[in-house]
């Protein structure tokens, strides 16, 4: 019995997300640096020196922090949550939080719940629900949850606009109704796992700790939340069409330096020195997750970010600035 609960407690996953140091603006030493995971995080779980730092006996695995997180540098695992919305079909998923008391496939919080889930369920044709609890009174997450959540599903329809097919979203409180499946939250995990760990184990969205980065190789520095923002945009848009996504964008007066490049979370912005002295700027779209660090670092202020690219600019790395030239 003890060795199926902690396999379970397993799968549920490490309540604290993963951070990848070089994706952090902190890190990165971008001018004025990044505090929403701080910010976000309703029971300061949160700490910022040289880099952020999560207190595992504080955090709740509310996932705020990590909806707040402009570049990825805070993560949990996106697939987990993603094949909950798919297992259901067509008939419609509802995904509910761990305090609402209406069971069925259950997150800790509806904090966990980012623009890839609601894009993804636009692209299948998937009917979304999401239940909340009493959010005012949570001990899991904060007052302002639905908000948040509804903020979330506003810029996921911005982004599924180009493909004409919005994604089909309800947020709403739960009403007394009892999905299949018992109330799981983790601070009642060790009780509910005691007294029912087969019947939880069917009803509790399953996730292993995710890996450490390896930032040697370039694919893993992009953030599986925005590579699911881009692999969910079905049906795909003809390459003329506008797709909001926020991109840098650099004006004459460029002085060549590095600081964009250097301070990019995933280093999206590629500078390279040929052996006649020509610099040239590429920006990989697919790897940009629109955070302004290169604009708001830029010495000069001549990066601005555009906020919607042509579909077809995804396909390959974009020229941003050739020999003194701007593109």
């Amino acid at each position: 019995m003890l060795e199926g609960m902690f396999k379970l407690l397993g799968e549920y996953g490490n309540p604290v997300p993963r951070y990848t140091g070089p994706r952090c603006l902190v890190e990165r030493l971008a001018v004025g640096g990044c505090d929403l995971c701080q910010q976000a995080c309703p029971h300061e779980a949160v700490s910022i020196d040289r880099a952020v730092s999560i207190d595992p006996a504080k955090c709740t695995s509310c996932g705020l922090c990590v909806q707040a997180c402009p570049t990825g540098a805070l993560e949990y695992d996106v697939s987990a949550t993603l094949g909950a919305v798919k297992a259901h079909g067509e008939g419609g998923a509802t995904l509910t939080c761990s305090q609402s008391g209406a069971g069925g496939q259950t997150l800790p919080c509806l904090g966990r719940v980012n623009q890839s889930a609601v894009v993804a369920s636009g692209a299948w044709g998937i009917e979304l629900t999401l239940l909340h609890g009493d959010c005012p009174t949570c001990t899991v997450g904060r007052a302002d949850v639905p908000e948040r959540l509804a903020a979330v599903v506003e810029s996921a329809q911005q982004l599924r606009a180009a493909t004409g097919r919005p994604a089909r979203v309800n947020i709403r409180k739960a009403a007394g109704e009892q999905l299949s499946g018992p109330q799981v939250s983790r601070r009642g995990m060790f009780g509910a796992l005691a007294r029912s760990a087969s019947r939880m184990a069917a009803q509790v969205i399953p996730e292993s700790p995710l890996p450490f980065v390896d930032w040697s190789v370039p694919e893993e520095r992009r953030p599986a939340e925005w590579l699911w923002r881009r692999r969910a945009m079905k049906p795909t848009p003809a390459p003329e069409t506008l797709v909001i996504w926020a991109a840098p964008r650099i004006l004459d007066g460029c002085i060549d330096c590095p600081v964009c490049t250097n301070v990019c979370p995933t280093e999206a912005i590629a500078r390279e020195v040929h052996p006649d002295g020509l610099i040239t700027l590429h920006l990989d779209l697919t790897s940009c997750t629109g955070c302004s660090a290169c604009a708001r670092s830029c010495p000069p202020q001549v990066i601005v970010m555009s906020p919607e690219v042509e579909e077809g600019a995804f396909a390959e790395p974009q020229l941003l600035r050739e020999g003194g030239q701007v593109y």
